[in-house]
């Protein structure tokens, strides 16, 4: 059988600001989508993959009109859910008979309520998809339905909707085939991170465990209850594809596990096994606070890890404590500071309208970013995401839009009680300007930059300074911006 898998079209100033979307698009490779087209490959049918960032919605279109895949898997966000909808009607005016399934974060958390809101689509997966496709493809190509497909909810033949068990999560992710990054083709040169988050290129995405045991208010996981915890990738198995994407000519990776110091020794185990096999790329990961420590650090650092982001997120206890992060602002200060020390990069997301969180607290926040000084800070919208403990319980914390376009970190889709959405605008935009507008950051900047891609990130944070000093309001959705 032949199976598309595809990411509907978007632009980058349809979740950015216009005048700052420079500095800030980011394109990653669409890792789980990859991981599902390597098992569907591995059973022995045909896959293609469109992504809607490099391609608009008529160009996809015709890929599918061309070719006439037997079905379709659609990708949605939040955010992407109405660009979604939109792709499985036009994909249904080409074919009636292409059937057309849904996966991702929105459908995940929303299930049946899809199919409800989209008459057009087939399926919807409500979880991990590798083995979820393929026996739905088994299906299809034996005229079966999809009564008894673990992890699917599907319409009938007479259009009623129906929902089957959940399937269990995948314990042995050594078994899963390495992502299908072959099929990004000559394209995967524009996959690349935000400026200035990256050192070389390509770059791939990597992730060595999924799940998390922690949990933050505003995360959503598949595992609600935490009961699987973190599931764990051997360390060989990370090597080997690890080798594999240094064989396809990518030079650096990016690890987007949640932290990749969840388990301590593990990862030592790993920055000890990079650096023995003398692997020649730089890499970038993410860590909690409260799970670093310089001997840790140092071996990433050996090991060709150039940069490392911690998820500060405020500079209020109380603040941090309500979402439930389970670190001190003592740690963080800790952990910074011995990153730089060791030589590392240092990244740090803040976030505005946490619950309780007032325009204060968010002044104080911007006061502690300066303070720790790392090299990137991001200030975001704590958003709401579907399926997460914050949206289930809105009406305790705040108030919700209704506007899934607003669902992109950057919106302001949750208000708390304590704030206003002007105050969280505001905030973001007063954080962006005090933090770079600072002659020690800037100064830094300057003696730092060693290549091309260093320049041009620097003139794209130029020219976002210059509209956030220049315009008012920047962040406003009314202004242009979601």
């Amino acid at each position: 059988m032949k199976c598309f898998l595809v990411v509907p079209a978007w632009l980058p100033e349809e979740i950015f600001s216009a005048k700052t979307a420079g500095s800030q698009i980011n394109y990653w490779q669409p890792l789980g989508l990859l991981y599902i087209a390597a098992s569907v490959r591995e059973a022995g049918h045909e896959v293609r993959f469109l992504n809607g960032a490099f391609m608009r919605n008529a160009e996809i279109m015709k890929e599918i009109e061309k070719e006439r895949p037997d079905i379709v898997g659609l990708y949605s966000t939040t955010f992407g859910w109405k660009k979604a909808k939109e792709a499985a009607k036009a994909i249904k005016e080409i074919d009636r008979n292409i059937y057309v399934c849904v996966g991702g974060p929105y459908p995940i958390a929303m299930q049946e309520k899809c199919l409800e809101d989209c008459e057009w689509l087939d399926a919807v997966v409500t979880g991990e998809g590798e083995y979820t496709l393929v026996e739905m493809m088994e299906r299809l190509s034996e005229g079966k339905s999809m009564e008894g497909v673990l992890g699917t909810v599907y319409r009938d033949e007479a259009g009623e909707i129906r929902k089957n068990p959940l399937r269990p999560l995948i314990e042995d992710l050594d078994s899963l085939p390495f992502p299908a990054r072959d099929l990004l083709g000559e394209g995967a040169i524009k996959y690349v991170p935000p400026p200035a988050t990256y050192k070389r290129k390509p770059v791939a995405v990597m992730i060595t465990s999924r799940g998390c045991n922690r949990k933050c208010l505003f995360c959503f996981q598949i595992d609600k209850t935490r009961k699987s915890g973190i599931r764990y990738r051997s360390v060989e198995n990370v090597m080997e594809e690890i080798e594999l994407c240094l064989e396809q000519g990518y030079r650096e990776i990016k690890f987007i596990d949640d932290t990749l110091a969840a388990n301590y020794d593990r990862a030592m185990r790993i920055a000890k096994e990079i650096k023995a096999r003398k692997l020649n790329f730089t890499w970038f990961a993410s860590a909690c606070v409260s799970q670093v420590d310089k001997p840790l650090l140092e071996a990433f650092k050996e090991a060709g890890c150039w940069s490392i982001l911690f998820g500060a997120e405020s500079g209020v206890q109380r603040n941090l404590n309500a979402i439930r992060k389970g670190i001190t602002l003592e740690q963080t200060r800790r952990a910074v500071k011995t990153a730089k020390e060791v030589g590392l990069k240092v990244l740090t997301p803040f976030l505005f309208g946490i619950p309780g969180q007032t325009y204060e607290d968010g002044l104080k926040t911007i006061e502690f970013a300066c303070e720790l000084d790392p090299d990137v800070a991001n200030f975001h919208a704590l958003t709401p995401f579907p399926g997460s403990e914050l949206y289930d319980n809105i009406d305790k914390y705040g108030t919700m839009s209704e506007d899934p376009s607003d669902y992109t970190y950057q919106g302001a889709a949750f208000v708390p009680y304590t704030m206003t959405r002007e105050e969280i605008w505001k905030l973001r935009q007063l954080a962006f300007k005090k933090f770079y507008s600072r002659p020690k950051y800037i100064w830094g900047r300057i003696i730092r930059m060693r290549t091309i891609d260093d320049l041009k990130a620097a003139l794209k944070g130029a020219k976002s300074l210059f509209w956030l000093w220049v315009k008012g309001d920047i962040f406003r959705k009314d202004k242009g911006v979601t």
